[in-house]
């Protein structure tokens, strides 16, 4: 089954989304603290990080943001820890993604849906890469892809999700554009995060990487790994430039990670209107602007209910796309 590639990636929803303005309001937290969902070195970590630094470089909130890394289940852990046990905390948000939606819409958080928390704000979105160690002889994803077609059991993919999580579908996605028919045969070992997937590839436990490019970057950066194909529609600027598209290489794959927070789900109203006015000035600011431009992130501004039904269509929409490679019934 030939994929619709832009359905997939939810481009459209990324490229044509309006923002949506949130009344300011005169909260501050007591003991701000960011939950990361894996360990060091990925995207949720980044996210956490950078966010929480430039709340407090802009002077949006008063204290350092803490930053906790509860990796386990694909992001389960820390769902779960805050569905059980911080249901009512007001100073609390945690990192979510694609990746979040993907667990989310297969059922990977047992007992767990989207609607036990509040969905607070996007802060840009984030394209998929595939890499190889800086020294492997693979030299594009045509190269690879051939490598997987003709042998799968040669070839195995690490990523940061969980087997069927976001990660792993893009590298699915890309290998069914190729023609594999069997997506399934795609060998792919998971990880607690795109760091650890990361060290995996350089101590040749496994031949390439899927991820994000604002977890790749510090790899590619440090020499460490080389990305042979990023999943946007068209080359990125500036230092991510020389990153050749998969559909520059003959095959229509996107996969566009959306990146944001959630809440506890009895957060007070008055707090949870806080926190998006707060990220909603901070994706306004110059200075986001910037790290949003040194990180490869596209555009995307949603916050509030405008986010809240922008989760809940992704959560639909990748219960379909799961169904269609078989990843679920």
């Amino acid at each position: 089954m030939k994929l619709n590639a832009a359905r997939v990636a939810l481009a459209a929803a990324i490229l044509g989304a309006s923002a949506l303005t949130a009344t300011a309001q005169d909260f501050s937290p007591e003991n701000p603290e960011c939950i990361a969902p894996a360990n060091p070195g990925g995207g949720w970590d980044f996210t956490c990080r950078q966010v929480g630094k430039s709340l407090q470089d802009l002077g949006l909130i008063e204290k350092t943001m803490q930053v906790v890394n509860l990796a386990g289940g694909g992001g389960g852990v820390a769902f779960a820890e805050v569905v059980n046990k911080r249901g009512d905390d007001n100073d609390l948000i945690v990192a979510a993604s694609s990746a979040t939606a993907t667990r989310l819409a297969q059922g990977a958080y047992p007992g767990n849906t989207m609607d036990q928390v509040r969905w607070l704000a996007s802060i840009g979105a984030d394209y998929g890469v595939i890499a190889v160690a800086a020294d492997s002889e693979i030299a594009d994803l045509p190269g690879l892809l051939d490598m997987i077609k003709n042998d799968p059991a040669s070839i195995s993919v690490a990523g940061g999700s969980a087997v069927g999580g976001w990660d792993h579908l893009k590298v699915l996605i890309a290998a069914n554009a190729y023609g594999i028919e069997d997506v399934r045969s795609v060998k792919y070992i998971a990880f607690d995060g795109g760091g650890e997937a990361v060290t995996q590839l350089l101590a040749g436990s496994v031949q390439a990487f899927t991820g994000d490019i604002s977890e790749a970057k510090g790899f590619v950066d440090s020499g460490d790994i080389r990305v042979i194909a990023i999943l946007a529609p068209e080359r990125l600027g500036g230092e991510f430039a020389d990153f050749p598209t998969a559909k520059e290489q003959g095959i229509d794959a996107i996969g566009a990670n959306w990146r944001g927070f959630y809440a506890p789900g009895g957060m007070s109203d008055e707090a949870y209107d806080g926190w998006v006015a707060k990220v909603s000035d901070l994706y306004a600011s110059d200075e986001w602007k910037e790290v949003m431009a040194a990180n490869g992130l596209a555009p995307l501004d949603l916050q509030g209910e405008a986010f809240q039904s922008f989760v809940a269509d992704s959560v639909a929409q990748i219960q379909q796309i799961s169904k269609d490679i078989g990843i679920i019934k």
